[in-house]
């Protein structure tokens, strides 16, 4: 299984293993994967391949994290040391990964996964569209889920027809597991427990609502782990057995711990001017490879 953190530790190791920049100029064509295993002999498969898992690989001056990216002759491509500063379609949305087929993206909180209908409105979809075109114009990108506009964290979209269908109808199938970190207000009776409940929709406040037994709403499982207790918070993590609209907020409401900055559940504080909501962890397989690759943005240093 391919594992991917954005954790400062991996950095430093990478960092040691990638002192310099170096660039080449390439003499025939070639597909990007064997060209990288070529000039780096020395390095083994999967230290190559995390070159580029870690954004530094730019072909032309363009990074690429796409391992079947075909260069011509005469193409430049560079190798960027770790922390070297390489760019990013926007400081709304970075990219984790990319290939031919899907990205992986960590977003902040306050933006859309896509539009409202809005005219010029930014969202994940507007920015990986843009991305995607800059290269080949009438490439496109699939939103496969959603996060809500104040949660932030790690997002999967898919590149071509094939790999939405596969995700989307597979769903279940293909994702392992998703967990994410919450701040919340007071402290749980329980250092772990889980939350099983029936959401519905309220089409006026568009805000959902839980019963605790089947009421024809739609079945949601949320699991919880207290990793930190503070004076007037908590941090937890949660892992979703169903993926619901707003089902961790309603579910920490419904503990009687709302996350802190969620308004429309209930919280009474907001110390981070923000909904303390971030999607932390996402395995899943590939829709082409169906390889299991596992993905880590971190707790964000303020939640601590």
């Amino acid at each position: 299984m391919k594992r991917f953190s954005l954790s400062d530790k991996m950095k430093r190791k990478a960092h040691h293993n990638q002192p310099f920049s170096r660039t080449y100029t390439v003499q025939q064509p070639s597909e990007l994967l064997p060209f990288l295993l070529t000039a780096h002999a020395e390095k083994s498969r999967s230290a190559v391949k995390s070159l580029l898992a870690h954004r530094q690989v730019a072909v032309n001056g363009r990074c690429t994290t796409a391992f079947d990216s075909q260069l011509q002759t005469g193409d430049v491509v560079r190798i960027s040391a770790v922390g070297e500063e390489r760019p990013n379609p926007n400081h709304k949305c970075r990219i984790v990964y990319e290939d031919s087929a899907i990205l992986v993206v960590d977003k902040k909180n306050g933006v859309l996964s896509m539009s409202t209908g809005k005219e010029n409105e930014t969202t994940v979809f507007s920015l990986m569209m843009q991305h995607v075109r800059r290269h080949h114009p009438n490439d496109r990108v699939f939103i496969v889920h959603r996060l809500d506009r104040d949660t932030s964290g790690l997002l999967l979209l898919a590149k071509n027809e094939l790999a939405q269908a596969r995700l989307q109808y597979n769903w279940n199938e293909n994702i392992i597991k998703r967990s994410y970190v919450a701040v919340v207000e007071g402290s749980p009776a329980q250092d772990k427990g889980q939350i099983v409940s029936w959401l519905t929709e309220n089409h006026t406040s568009f805000k959902m609502h839980s019963s605790p037994v089947d009421n024809g709403g739609k079945k949601a499982v949320t699991s919880y782990r207290v990793l930190h207790r503070g004076r007037h918070y908590s941090l937890l993590e949660l892992d979703l057995e169903t993926g619901r609209k707003n089902q961790i907020r309603i579910h920490m409401a419904t503990l009687g711990h709302p996350i802190a900055g969620d308004r429309k559940y209930g919280a009474q504080t907001n110390p981070l001017h923000r909904v303390c909501l971030h999607a932390r962890t996402l395995t899943f397989k590939h829709p082409i490879t169906y390889e299991t690759m596992s993905f880590d943005s971190g707790i964000p240093p303020k939640f601590r």
